[in-house]
């Protein structure tokens, strides 16, 4: 149960690492002005 137990770490771990890469820069929301041009109808 041990091995079980540290091996869902080791897993969890890991996944929490990967899921950070290339995840880099500042955190901010972009403005919508800039992203997309307005479309008339």
């Amino acid at each position: 149960m041990k091995r079980l137990f540290t091996a869902l770490i080791a897993l969890v771990a890991v996944t929490t690492l990967l899921s950070g890469c290339g995840q880099k820069g500042p955190l901010y929301l972009p403005d919508d002005t800039q992203s997309a041009p307005a479309q008339d109808q």
